[in-house]
């Protein structure tokens, strides 16, 4: 049976595991002890606060095994990307160079810096013991933020955001920082991606140039790397495009992965999401039906589960006493529940509109 719940203290050694063991290894979840400690800290007071606007605040979970006893994955949401500092990423886009006179016109793609993702929460630092990879628990971890997002809509912003790991060669090198960022770095790319982890990347767009990038003076690798995803995550960005997210012009500082967009209440994890009454009934008296996300109310307790979606002919969400005991819920409380299946009609519709 597993559960997503609030981080706690006693997680530390299961998140310097899980950040370890993440491919590739990322910058928002870097496997260092004091900065994980700190991770948690921060957690707890991000849960124990009465915010009501999107701040600073980081929301740290845990995918927990409750038959093993063992935390298996850990996600985050940053309630406001660029609270205390820009969050930086590169935006596509396009110059035209002309001259009348030579009857020369010219569309030029550029990358520029930009701090446009600034005003949107984000979903981030996911990481999944690879025993779990291509079951519901990679559903239930990813998603299951959604769930808490949509019962505390106040804490966040109306457009939700993810950034993807970029493409890494079969060395395990970014073709896009070796024809970048290198030059401006005497580091590698694991080594940079590192000391941003542990401090911020703040000091990338200082460093880096002001300018326009025109991408015809980048690599043939370089430019192919661009708003490509690492192939370990291409089934990720395939359900959260499914989800309803869309694909945006901005790509990370580093690998040039994509950033993904989505106005959250055309998400189907908050169209499809409804509350409902429980009923206790034992295990073998319910009836078959799809597979849920289910949430309950509590706030520093939150928990999220997958269990049938059974309801009475009254409306009721038919739970076994064990999924009840685990969610925290008596007979007669309110949980939400939302599919875990997506919908076709959700399958990646291209570029957000406002990136246009």
């Amino acid at each position: 049976m597993l559960a997503v719940r609030p981080v706690r203290l006693g997680d530390l050694p299961a998140l310097e595991r899980l950040a370890g063991s993440a491919q590739p290894r990322l910058t928002n979840l870097p496997a260092h002890r004091d900065r994980l400690e700190e991770r948690i800290a921060r957690s707890q007071r991000a849960f124990a606060s009465e915010a009501e606007v999107p701040g600073d605040e980081h929301y740290t979970f845990v995918l927990e095994d409750r038959e093993r006893g063992e935390v298996v994955g850990t996600a985050t949401i940053r309630a406001l990307a660029g609270a205390n500092e820009a969050y930086y990423t590169y935006r596509q886009e396009t110059l035209i160079h002309a001259s009348q006179q030579l009857n020369v016109r010219r569309e030029v793609p550029t990358l520029a810096l930009s701090h446009e993702v600034s005003d949107a929460s984000l979903l981030c630092a996911l990481s999944l013991d690879p025993r779990y990879k291509g079951t519901s628990a990679e559903s239930l971890l990813r998603r299951a933020r959604l769930m808490f997002i949509a019962q505390y809509p106040e804490r966040f912003a109306e457009v939700l955001a993810m950034a993807f790991p970029g493409y890494l060669d079969d060395d395990g090198e970014s073709p896009f920082w070796n024809s970048v960022g290198r030059h401006f770095f005497v580091r590698d790319y694991h080594e940079i991606n590192y000391i941003a982890g542990v401090r911020s990347k703040s000091f990338i767009a200082e460093v880096m140039p002001q300018f326009p990038l025109y991408l015809a003076l980048l690599t043939p690798k370089a430019r192919a790397a661009i708003g490509r995803e690492h192939p370990a995550h291409e089934a990720a960005l395939e359900e959260m495009l499914a989800e309803g997210f869309l694909r945006s012009r901005h790509v990370d500082l580093f690998d040039a992965g994509p950033v993904i967009k989505g106005d959250r209440m055309r998400l189907e994890s908050f169209r499809r999401a409804a509350w409902h009454p429980v009923r206790i009934r034992p295990e073998h008296a319910l009836p078959d039906a799809e597979p849920a996300m289910v949430a309950n109310q509590r706030l520093d307790g939150f928990c999220c589960t997958v269990a049938r979606y059974a309801l009475s002919p009254t409306g009721q969400l038919m739970l076994s006493p064990a999924h009840a005991e685990l969610l925290g819920v008596e007979e007669g409380r309110a949980v939400l529940a939302a599919p875990l299946g997506l919908s076709d009609d959700g399958l990646d519709p291209g570029y957000d509109e406002g990136e246009l």
